[in-house]
């Protein structure tokens, strides 16, 4: 089998060569704040080939070491004259390394290598057909009129010298462009989103033609690959596992069993915020089925009372990942000693969890952050454990083909993605007793009839919000005075972006009356109808 690049996490540039898999067949993508920038890599990762996403600031020296086959530059909020605007390492250019700029990347390029970018007379924004002037290398197989999708309000108003127009729309000439000697493009829109048509076919000719990467980054590799890392770092020392019951631990699991056996010890810690009947159907499936041991811990009041009378999400997270590993620490010495924490931490809880690309100069952050993920944020500075994180590098879509080859059951596999701090953020507002217990029935309700009318698997998430008012209704001729249940169910391929689930009426219609009737202290469902972004998929 051909050796793949490893997922081992590259949390800042590293002062030693990385393993030599990587250094074969990797894409760089050099990130300028754009919200697509993850997607770039997940697109990549399609064609089988690994990709890591970099601050902007990273230098030609950096990359040289990193030795990537590509380096693409993502797109970008600011305009490339404004003031303090982020800028590549003007070195990049001369590494001989194909190089592909995407808008505000496309519009760098032409600017530090001599050519002019201006506010545009028109902007242009959504769906625009490309026109295509040479359909060649990086366009090969990319349909003339194909629909590409536009999001900037400068243009490139002339060109470097040895680049050439590839292809143009009706308001901007130069939609793409390359300098075929040195094996630099540009492209004006995003062939990363699901809007550019002919988008993953650039994105393929870059990759294979331009690069000449080859598909090594595949499940069985990454698997393999992950085994031997985790063997040579962990040695004979024991590991203890955060086991969730989702997929993301459960693969991690699976995973570090396979690699070492006894010496991973897997903790489920019912902290009282998970769905009804999840913590004994996890001990039944590890414990009965799989013959993996997982202890249990009963942290439901403790829990509970760190969170009592607060109110801001980010405060719950921080509090309850806090108390997740005080607790670790507390078993740890029950059932230790532990040299190792192990967690299902993926890229898009590292994304949305750093204050990265932050401007030295200006002290702004390009890359914003969002919010914190329990896993990544809120880590007391005097933990103890050293963090074992395998699928750090992975988007949800790969750990399901890992889960998959390595035997996970398909239960756990197409489980929906479900928040490590629970129902503790679909809660808004202060959590109760009272309140969890509601909306632990409502979701039942939710789960139990998007599965029978066999729209479970048709969806990124579906769940239930419980919101801290009341409202007027009326059941049976009486007044009444209860909670509003929010409905949100959500279309996904990888969490970063979502859409609301058009889902029939009568679905809906049923839930609803389900809720009312069968779950004391609600009378009003409503359903979320936004996307993400604006959004974002939890409330909270």
């Amino acid at each position: 089998m051909t050796t793949t690049p490893t997922a081992t996490p590259v949390e800042t540039l590293p002062s030693e060569p990385l393993p030599a898999s990587i250094n074969r067949q990797m894409i760089a993508i050099l990130d300028f704040g754009s919200q697509y920038s993850e997607l770039i890599a997940r697109r990549i990762r399609e064609t089988q080939v690994y990709s890591e996403v970099l601050s902007y600031r990273t230098t030609a020296a950096q990359l040289r070491q990193l030795s990537p086959k590509g380096i693409i530059l993502s797109g970008g909020p600011k305009s490339v004259y404004a003031p303090h605007a982020p800028q590549c390492d003007p070195e990049i250019w001369g590494l001989g390394i194909p190089i592909l700029g995407v808008c505000y990347g496309m519009q760098l390029m032409v600017q530090q290598l001599g050519g002019t970018v201006e506010r545009a007379e028109r902007a242009e924004y959504g769906k625009a057909a490309l026109f295509i002037d040479d359909p060649t290398d990086l366009l090969t197989n990319v349909e003339h009129g194909s629909t590409m999708w536009m999001s900037h309000g400068d243009a490139c108003t002339r060109l470097p010298k040895q680049f050439e127009i590839l292809a143009h729309t009706e308001n901007t000439p130069c939609a793409a462009i390359a300098n075929h000697q040195q094996k630099l493009y540009g492209v004006q829109f995003h062939p990363e989103v699901v809007h550019s048509v002919d988008g993953l076919a650039l994105i393929r000719n870059f990759v294979y033609h331009i690069c000449y990467c080859e598909p090594t980054w595949t499940t069985e590799a990454f698997v393999e690959e992950s085994i031997r890392e985790i063997r040579a770092r962990v040695g004979g020392k024991r590991v203890l596992l955060a086991l969730s019951g989702g997929v993301d631990s459960s693969t991690l699991a699976f995973l570090l069993h396979r690699a070492i056996g006894d010496q991973l010890t897997c903790m489920f810690i019912d902290q009282g915020f998970m769905r009804k009947g999840e913590p004994e159907r996890l001990m039944e499936i590890f414990d009965a089925q799989f013959h993996i041991p997982v202890v249990y811990v009963n942290g439901r009041d403790r829990f509970l009372a760190q969170v009592v009378g607060i109110t801001d999400p980010e405060e719950k997270r921080r509090r309850i990942g806090h108390e997740f590993i005080r607790v670790f620490e507390e078993e740890s010495k029950r059932l230790g000693p532990f040299d190792y924490l192990a967690q299902g931490t993926l890229y898009p809880d590292v994304i949305e969890s750093a204050d990265t690309n932050v401007d030295p100069q200006t002290g702004e952050r390009v890359a914003v952050k969002i919010k914190s993920h329990h896993n990544v944020g809120g880590l007391p500075k005097d933990l103890r454990f050293k963090l074992v994180e395998p699928l750090r590098k992975l988007f949800k879509d790969e750990v399901r083909k890992v889960a998959a080859a390595i035997g996970l059951p398909t239960e756990i596999i197409r489980r929906h993605p479900f928040p490590g701090p629970g129902l503790a953020i679909r809660i808004i507002g202060e959590i109760t007793p009272e309140r969890l217990d509601i909306l632990r029935d409502a979701d039942f309700i939710v789960r139990d009839e998007i599965a029978r009318q066999g729209f479970y698997h048709e969806l990124w998430q579906a769940f239930a919000v419980l919101l801290p008012i009341r409202s007027v209704g009326v059941m049976g001729d009486q007044r009444t005075y209860a909670h509003p249940i929010v409905l949100r169910f959500v279309a996904s391929e990888d969490g970063m972006t979502a859409d609301w689930a058009r889902v029939p009426f009568d679905l809906l219609e049923t839930i609803s009356n389900r809720i009312v009737n069968e779950v004391r202290g609600v009378n009003r469902v409503v359903y979320d109808i936004t996307s993400k972004p604006p959004g974002t998929i939890e409330w909270e």
